[in-house]
């Protein structure tokens, strides 16, 4: 079995080959994985979301179920739902595809608030409810959704009940020119795929050929390394201020919870791991708490007023507590 530091290295370059860049997000996804957390990308349509899940669930052997959430999406077909057998007048349960480890909440906002939060116990207790039983979640269960930005036509915004579950929320940018490049370069060598008689043009999700790097097993010996990494008292008191910072700064109405704590303590821990440390350092809190604390915090009408935004009152936030 390879170690955590060769497993990481092995995850990262087999992604390379299909996802041009992305390394934060690679990170990101990781850190995730590793501390058991949920994540959500947020990007215009077309930066490789889907592409970049798709590829890690096939990197890393575990079981992964993909739900394209529309309009019409029903809270059963995510959970399950109690089906009634005709011939022996009982009911029977049919779970949902939301009983893997690794699940793609594809374009998540795209569905109705009802259908949102038949999300929540799952992401929170790691068990779903379907009439009178609760069913535990296998394990590992990482929720990984993809949302576009609030201003896209048919779109809901996330609650902040549900948002708060998200671990990390990363938001995507645009290649640089050199990265659009090589995208353009590698999907002229895809070729076609000859099917019968006829042939059908490549897609970048037939890049992947080669098998997992690794599996449950490896995943755990991760995080088993994770739980490992010191976190000093110092480094708490300064995750402590900076969350009630948030709590208690003017422009703010709506400040963290202390799940964003964890999430900044846990990630650092994480991000440590992938970085080659056994200890976390201030450089990791300042990495993770922009994808830890922005989907958290709500702007008061005073501060939208003056045309600021959530990224210069959480730079301010960080200038003070460095």
């Amino acid at each position: 079995m390879p170690t955590s530091t060769e497993f990481i290295a092995d995850v990262r370059s087999h992604v390379a080959r299909v996802v041009v860049g992305q390394d934060v997000v690679v990170e990101r996804t990781l850190i995730a994985l590793f501390t058991g957390g949920h994540l959500l990308l947020q990007g215009m349509p077309g930066l490789a979301k889907t592409l970049l899940v798709n590829t890690i669930a096939k990197v890393i052997d575990l079981d992964f179920k993909r739900i394209q959430f529309t309009i019409d999406l029903l809270p059963s077909d995510i959970v399950g739902s109690e089906i009634l057998d005709q011939n022996k007048g009982t009911f029977f349960t049919r779970k949902g595809p939301i009983f893997t480890n690794l699940m793609l909440a594809d374009e998540i906002n795209r569905a109705a608030p009802k259908v949102q939060s038949a999300l929540l116990e799952a992401m929170q207790e790691r068990r779903v409810t379907i009439g009178n039983e609760t069913f535990r979640l296998p394990v590992p269960f990482v929720v990984i959704a993809t949302q576009n930005p609030i201003e896209q036509s048919g779109t809901f915004e996330l609650p902040e009940a549900q948002l708060d579950r998200f671990m990390l929320c990363h938001r995507l940018n645009y290649p640089t020119p050199d990265e659009e490049e090589e995208v353009l370069r590698r999907n002229l060598r895809l070729g076609l795929a000859r099917e019968g008689r006829g042939a059908i043009s490549k897609t970048e999700f037939d890049s992947l050929s080669d098998g997992p790097v690794g599996g449950a097993a490896e995943l755990a010996m991760a995080m088993e390394e994770v739980h490992k990494v010191h976190v000093s008292d110092v480094f708490l008191k300064h995750v402590v201020e900076f969350i009630n910072r948030t709590r208690s700064h003017p422009e703010l109405e709506l400040g963290c919870s202390p799940r964003a704590g964890i999430a900044l303590t846990q990630g650092s821990r994480a991000r440590a791991l992938i970085h080659g440390r056994d200890y976390v350092i201030p450089e990791d809190l300042f990495a993770l708490a922009e994808d830890a604390v922005l989907h958290r915090i709500r702007l008061n009408y005073e501060a939208l007023a003056e045309g600021r935004t959530g990224p210069q009152v959480l730079s301010d936030i960080l200038e003070k507590l460095g």
